[in-house]
């Protein structure tokens, strides 16, 4: 049975400076909830209406009743499990011939989907600025479907970080050259921008090259892409080369 106090902390979790407090996030549904002992990541608490269905060794499991599970989790439909993990401290790989570099993006959904394709197309590590959607969000968590286990994500000031990576730095443009033609290098830096204003100046001014996705459609309807669809776009054409 949950405690009061517990079930306070939990709630409170669906806010950043909560997360930090605690240093702890959640994770909810088995099949995700099952790949986590094999990753980075530490269980310090499992919640389940039927911990029969879950083999986690060395991790208790408390039983709750649906309208406790309901209560703790964010999602609309509560799925069968929440786990509670402890936040991890991530270190810069590099060695990452192919990176995402996140300037600005704020919709966690947008994140999580994005989070997802590097998974897909193993791309190892994203770079975030410090403004970006932060990636222990239910909604990103949820969104990423247990991907955020597999890629390697940080928080840094984007202009200190490109003062010192001397990689090549692709950034998407609506005058840019288009990704189907254009040849990407063996190792660079791939900048996607706020869902609203895009890439700002400041790393506009430092990007080597610029890239769009051309509009094969006449209608002029659609102004632009969701930027987690013109990165699974893109992403598609840099390993289809």
């Amino acid at each position: 049975m949950l405690t009061a106090h517990t079930l306070k902390i939990l709630q409170s979790l669906d806010r950043k400076k909560f997360r930090q407090k605690y240093n702890l996030f959640l994770v909810e549904g088995n099949k995700t909830i099952k790949e986590i002992p094999g990753s980075r990541y530490r269980i310090q608490q499992l919640y389940s209406v039927d911990p029969t269905a879950l083999n986690i060794s060395d991790t208790e499991i408390t039983a709750v009743s649906e309208i406790e599970l309901r209560r703790i989790s964010f999602l609309q439909n509560p799925k069968d499990s929440v786990a509670v993990c402890e936040i991890i401290k991530p270190e810069m790989k590099s060695d990452v011939p192919v990176q995402l570099v996140l300037d600005g993006i704020q919709d966690p959904g947008n994140l999580g989907t994005i989070i997802r394709l590097a998974d897909w197309f193993g791309i190892e590590q994203i770079i975030c600025s410090e403004d970006t959607a932060d990636y222990y969000n239910p909604k990103v968590i949820q969104a990423s479907m247990g991907s955020f286990l597999r890629v390697n994500i940080l928080y840094t000031d984007l202009q200190n970080y490109f003062n010192f990576s001397g990689r090549a730095v692709i950034g998407t443009d609506m005058q840019g050259e288009s990704t189907y033609s254009f040849r990407f290098p063996t190792e660079f830096d791939l900048v996607l921008g706020n869902e609203g204003n895009g890439i700002r100046p400041e790393t506009e001014a430092i990007l080597t090259d610029k890239i769009t996705i051309p509009r094969m459609g006449k209608s002029q309807a659609t102004e632009s892409l969701n930027v987690s669809m013109a990165a699974g776009i893109i992403l598609g054409q840099i390993f289809s080369k």
